[in-house]
């Protein structure tokens, strides 16, 4: 079976889930004016997407691991359509905040599906293949947002985008299929062990960096020129998801856990450069790093825990990024309205806990290999 084929479907699926994320800075302005709403109430829908997503995820990898991408797939791709559909049909934010709601589980469980095909299927290239896929979750918003900052309302936006994935999407999941005979440990051993929670907590803690640059940069960066501004949003997705090869490429050389410390090191770099004031510099580096370290997060539960159970167990560690988004998108904008240096200091606090949670697992991998080579 010609494998390369599923890297070609996760990367399309991806390039749709990164409107999600990394095209939220592009809409939020028009969500903002359209429901004639608050920051921190639109910020809301930010929050929203980031529980909703990560919740599922482990809730579709189940169906997936046991019964195959392709059914579970499929009605993802059109609660991912809804959301955009059902946002175009909205006439007030509540309405807006169930449709997205329901599309953030769609995109939750897709994501997974897809960056699991790579693992699944690439087990001897995870860090590169992994890498390719989720290039799509970056390059499909850098695509879409100069067209988005350019529309003229959130319904233009929103319907075309509905439209187009409802066509497309679901025809993407028929052709998906997991490879059989793989090996790993099951959800219900993963969550027992002492190492899964140290990823877990080193996940939150390098997901903050990343959502405060991903929704909300027109508020750190209101100070800066609407030309300038522009650009950050269309450059954060570029380099968030180009990136991922080449760090999926070195993670497959250097090592999967030394790779992830490294872009963890990089992104508490980038989140003392936003305290600084280097607002360009910060988001440059976090893009640089974010979006490799989301997707070099899955291949470290699959190193260390297997492939078998790979999309459920990489969903529960998912999670982490319901709770990181949270603390990166309404918390830290909620912090901001109170104090900008306590906003800069939590964000800085929480990435460097993603460093140092994550030290003890490579001291624990390098201790088993120890022993084993006895």
């Amino acid at each position: 079976m010609n494998r390369g084929k599923f890297l070609a479907i996760g990367f399309v699926i991806m390039s749709f889930n990164s409107l999600y994320q990394y095209s939220w800075n592009a809409l939020e302005p028009l969500l903002i004016t359209g429901f004639k709403a608050s920051v921190v109430q639109v910020a809301l829908g930010f929050a929203l997407f980031s529980i909703f997503s990560s919740l599922f995820q482990p809730v579709g990898g189940h169906f997936a691991d046991n019964n195959g991408p392709r059914k579970v797939g499929i009605i993802a791709s059109v609660l991912s359509a809804l959301g955009f559909l059902g946002t175009y049909a909205s006439h007030s934010i509540y309405y807006f905040y169930v449709f997205w709601s329901m599309g953030s589980a769609g995109e939750g469980i897709l994501y997974g599906i897809a960056a699991n095909m790579a693992m699944k299927w690439f087990r001897d290239k995870m860090g590169v293949a992994t890498g390719i896929v989720s290039m799509g979750f970056g390059l499909g918003s850098a695509i879409a947002n100069p067209f988005i900052s350019m529309a003229p309302n959130y319904k233009v936006v929103t319907l075309v985008i509905g439209l187009v994935e409802v066509a497309v999407l679901p025809v993407l999941l028929w052709l998906s299929e997991y490879p059989t005979r793989l090996t790993g440990q099951s959800p219900g051993q993963v969550i027992l062990t002492g190492r899964f929670w140290l990823i877990y907590v080193s996940f939150v803690g390098a997901v903050v960096p990343l959502a405060v640059a991903s929704s909300e940069l027109p508020i750190v960066g209101k100070g800066l020129p609407q030309w300038e501004l522009v650009a950050l949003v269309s450059i954060l997705p570029l380099l968030s998801g180009g990136m991922r090869p080449f760090f999926g490429f070195v993670a497959d050389k250097l090592g999967i856990l030394r790779t992830t410390l490294v872009l963890n090191a990089l992104l508490t770099i980038g989140a003392t450069l936003l305290w600084a004031g280097q607002v360009a510099a910060s988001i440059l580096l976090i893009g640089f790093a974010g979006g490799s370290m989301i997707t070099l997060y899955f291949n470290v539960a699959g190193e260390v825990f297997g492939t078998r159970f790979s999309t459920v167990n990489s969903g529960i560690l998912y999670t982490g990024k319901a709770l990181g988004g949270i603390l990166g998108s309404f918390v830290f904008a909620l912090i901001y309205t109170i104090s900008t240096t306590w906003a800069m200091l939590f964000n800085i606090t929480l990435a460097l806990i993603g460093v140092l949670a994550l030290l003890p697992v490579l001291l624990m991998i390098r201790n088993t290999i120890k022993t084993e080579a006895r």
